[in-house]
């Protein structure tokens, strides 16, 4: 068993013991046991204030508290690390990738194309997943009182986000909105990790870097690139310690909840997975029914059949670095692309483009602000689509980085970040079904690209 798939494995296992523990305390841990223990003030007792009802506590009820504290001390840690990965992920890997870009411009016509259609296919997935979650509304399928008893445990930042922060929101302007991704100071956004004003500062300086002598750009940009590096070595790490995180994070959210919530996370999946096809069987299709000349069109049929190779190695490796020499192969061979687009497209959209986990990040998105109760405006939407395209291009391909992208993407909307143990669990399966969009994307581009350019063919298989 890979390493890979070990981690998935603990992490689902971890999911399953917290899910029981906390079940088991929702059910079992009644006002009673803490009176049969002592404590007659449970949250002046947790909180470790004095008080008379809990003048009769004892080791037993100490070590209750203690074993409490030291949970939620590890999951906040966990958070805290993502937190603080988060910034300097997006910062080095954006101004880097950006900045690489300076290569497309001497492919000129090819180069603008392939942008523009990566650019509509991503903002397209975000777009379905966002349309899907709003209409079936995963994150409702909770009752009042636990989502009630869910809002108190969060109640400065959900109170945050729902009264003044949602009042600013829909107060300012929309000119105010745009002006103020831009940073008056950038350093002030770093401090503050304003992630939409951090994506532009990285693509400002990345940008900045293509229109300087490549002699004089190329020292920053291979030092963001080793930013970028030691930065997923500590992502890396972390996810070592993630079963653990997961853990701590899910038993307090169940004991919370009770199982209520696990009907919610069924159709969280349910919409993830229907979303993604819809991306996959509806969308690409389309756009190369309607994007390919008439003399030579793609159907839905050729398209599939030639693909599938790649589809199903993307689905068991969950790697779109992995499956791009095979869907090189699939895309010159069985699907007709000129090998001077494809060589390409296809290493460049394993790097930057990422439908399915924009698409899967807008849907996390609103399931988890839904679950705390917390209204998106269309402000807010707006921004999980800009950050989530943004993001998706700059941080593609690092090991455990849908958990990363998930961190900006939350942060952007002031959602809780302690919600992703909620869905941590079922990343495995929707990170394998996320990958085949992720690649398949990649392939309808180049075909869109190549019959434009006159450099398609249609082989028979």
């Amino acid at each position: 068993m890979t390493e890979r798939n070990t981690l998935a494995r603990d992490i689902l296992i971890a999911l399953v013991l917290g899910i029981l523990l906390g079940a088991a305390i929702n059910q079992w841990w009644t006002p009673g046991t803490w009176s049969s223990i002592g404590v007659g003030d449970s949250t002046a007792f947790l909180a470790g204030k004095a008080s008379e009802a809990n003048a009769d506590a004892g080791l037993v009820a100490a070590s209750c508290r203690f074993i409490r504290n030291a949970t939620q001390f590890t999951g906040d840690l966990f958070i805290r690390s993502l937190r603080f990965i988060a910034v300097p992920i997006v910062l080095f890997s954006l101004i880097a990738g950006v900045a690489s870009l300076g290569d497309v411009r001497k492919l000129g016509r090819i180069g603008g194309k392939t942008l523009l259609v990566f650019l509509t296919t991503t903002v397209l997935a975000i777009t379905v997943g966002l349309t899907l979650s709003n209409i079936v509304k995963p994150g409702t399928y909770v009752s009042a009182e636990t989502k009630a008893e869910l809002l108190a445990t969060r109640a400065a930042e959900a109170s945050s986000k729902t009264a003044s922060g949602q009042a600013a929101a829909e107060a300012m302007s929309w000119w105010k909105q745009m002006l103020d991704l831009v940073p008056a100071n950038p350093f002030e956004a770093l401090a503050k990790g304003d992630m939409l004003q951090i994506v532009t500062l990285s693509m400002l300086l990345g940008l900045g870097l293509t229109l300087i002598p490549r002699a004089r750009a190329t020292p920053v940009i291979e030092a963001c690139q080793a930013l970028t590096d030691a930065v997923t070595s500590i992502v890396m790490i972390l996810m070592r310690i993630a079963p653990i995180a997961v853990f701590a994070l899910i038993a307090p959210v169940i004991a919370t909840m009770g199982m209520d919530v696990l009907k919610a996370l069924a159709v969280y999946a349910m919409v993830v997975i229907v979303a993604l096809s819809l991306q996959l069987t509806v969308v690409y299709p389309t756009l190369l029914y309607f994007l390919t000349k008439s003399t030579n069109r793609i159907t839905f049929t050729r398209f599939f059949r030639a693909q599938a190779p790649a589809q199903l190695l993307a689905f068991s490796s969950s790697s779109s670095a992995a499956t791009l020499p095979v869907n090189l192969e699939c895309v010159r061979h069985r699907l007709g692309v000129d090998d001077e687009v494809a060589s390409f497209v296809l290493p460049l959209g394993a790097t930057i483009n990422m439908d399915g986990t924009a698409l899967y990040q807008a849907c996390v998105a609103v399931f988890l602000s839904q679950l705390y109760g917390i209204h998106l405006t269309l402000a807010d939407q707006l921004a999980v689509m800009t950050t989530a395209t943004l993001v998706s291009i700059g941080a593609a391909g690092i090991p455990g980085g849908s958990i990363v992208l998930m961190i900006v993407v939350l942060q952007a909307i002031r959602v809780p970040m302690e919600g992703i143990a909620i869905i941590l669990g079922l990343d495995r399966l929707l990170d394998m079904c996320r990958t085949v969009v992720n690649i398949t994307g990649d392939a309808a581009t180049s075909a869109i690209v190549a019959s434009s350019e006159g450099k398609l063919s249609n082989p028979q298989l």
